[in-house]
């Protein structure tokens, strides 16, 4: 029982180093579902330190799997109690668990697909060369491609945005806009409302 009951800590424990290790992108999702975009780089602080929490989930899990089974010594038989163990101390569910950390660590790489296809549903403007601007924002707290469609989907709620590209790993975005409808300024705005800052 004793080991059922450690193996069950530690998984967990191993779940909520996983959803540590995701917070920061598990966050910008949060604020667009709740529809509070500007908490979304709250735990951007996190991302240096995944790859520990990484290695920690997985140190955990592995302990509660080796817990879960390696061989018990023979206790006395005694008809008198079930000895098959309750859901929560299978290893079923520890199985479980360890799919759903999984899940949460691999959470930055699907997170992109929870935010809508702006571009998508954009329809063909026609817009004189002469008003076509072109500006890069070098932006901090991005960690991942959520936080890419986060920026995007923000900025491209404007009118007069022509596109807009985000990339966490040269923390930058260039966006492509018509200035006569709308002005750097307000595209500043809206990338400032989704929590991020741009660095000067």
């Amino acid at each position: 029982m004793k080991k059922t009951m450690t193996s069950n800590r530690m998984a967990f424990t191993g779940l909520f180093s996983a959803f540590v290790a995701s917070l920061c992108c598990i966050t910008p999702v949060l604020a667009l579902l709740s529809g509070t975009t500007g908490i979304a780089s709250t735990f951007s602080w996190i991302e240096p330190y995944r790859p520990i929490l990484m290695g920690v989930t997985v140190l955990i899990l592995g302990f509660a799997w080796y817990q879960k089974l390696k061989p018990r010594p023979q206790d006395i038989d005694c008809a008198c109690e079930d000895d098959r163990p309750k859901f929560i101390q299978s290893k079923t569910f520890l199985f479980l668990i360890t799919i759903f950390a999984g899940t949460m660590l691999a959470f930055p790489y699907y997170s992109k697909i929870f935010y809508p296809n702006s571009n998508a549903e954009r329809q063909i403007v026609y817009v004189s060369e002469s008003n076509v601007s072109e500006l890069t924002y070098s932006i901090e707290g991005m960690t991942c491609a959520g936080c890419e469609a986060h920026i995007e989907n923000e900025v491209n709620k404007l009118e007069g945005v022509l596109g807009v590209d985000a990339n966490y790993e040269t923390s930058k975005a260039f966006v492509k806009f018509d200035r006569s409808k709308v002005s750097a300024n307000e595209i500043v705005s809206a990338i400032g409302k989704t929590g991020y800052k741009i660095i000067e």
